[in-house]
């Protein structure tokens, strides 16, 4: 009889979790091509592409950048972009690229309040590093690229109301999250040197403004 790891049955549990938290309210919006792919997107990522907080962190996709998720579930496909075992990979590979568009712009088009999460106290020095960067540190303000609002453009991605503990985690361990598409994202090689040169308190504040920012 087959072992089953405690990682795996947790893991289980939370994607479960995941699922019965939005379960019950599904949308009955048009979907296009992509309406069963959707489901599949926010049985994790929430009903109106909020994100989810949990056990398994799901980001927010609504009113993502729809050129950078084809992008990225491109990257799920040619698994230049690591998600571990949790995701159904077979999901992501029945995807045509007709599919990913209609994905995501049905995400694009979604404008839920954020959840916000992130410590209170550290929103205005999150605002600061945003908007100014941090010259000493080789560090660019966030608002350069993705834009004064956070709201991103083209293949650079929204940033307002992602969930604090998303942000932090991507931030925090970049080469390992999001270093394995740098041959094919600029944006990605762009963010290695700047996330490295971030410390753990100036990451967490900006996650934290950024989680309350519509």
């Amino acid at each position: 009889m087959k072992v089953i790891s405690l990682q795996s049955a947790l893991l289980a549990i939370a994607f479960v979790a995941a699922g019965h938290a939005v379960a019950g309210n599904r949308s009955t919006a048009p979907r296009g091509g992509g309406g069963s792919k959707v489901e599949f997107c926010e049985d994790c990522h929430g009903l109106s592409g909020q994100g989810y907080r949990g056990y398994l962190t799901m980001p927010r996709l609504a009113g993502q950048q729809p050129e950078y998720i084809e992008n990225q579930l491109r990257n799920f496909a040619e698994r230049s972009r690591d998600r571990d075992i949790f995701i159904n990979m077979s999901r992501v590979h029945g995807l045509s690229p007709e599919m990913r568009s209609a994905v995501a712009a049905h995400f694009r088009g979604l404008d839920p309040a954020p959840v916000g999460g992130g410590p209170r106290n550290l929103v205005a020095t999150g605002q600061k590093i945003f908007e100014e960067g941090i010259p000493e540190a080789n560090v660019p303000a966030c608002s350069a690229c993705h834009g004064p609002d956070a709201k991103g453009q083209a293949t650079i991605p929204r940033l307002a109301g992602q969930l604090y503990p998303y942000t932090v985690k991507q931030l925090s361990g970049w080469s390992k999250e999001r270093g394995q598409a740098a041959a094919k994202d600029d944006t990605t090689a762009v963010m290695t040197s700047i996330s490295h040169n971030l410390t753990a308190p100036q990451i967490d504040a900006i996650a934290a403004y950024l989680s309350y920012l519509r």
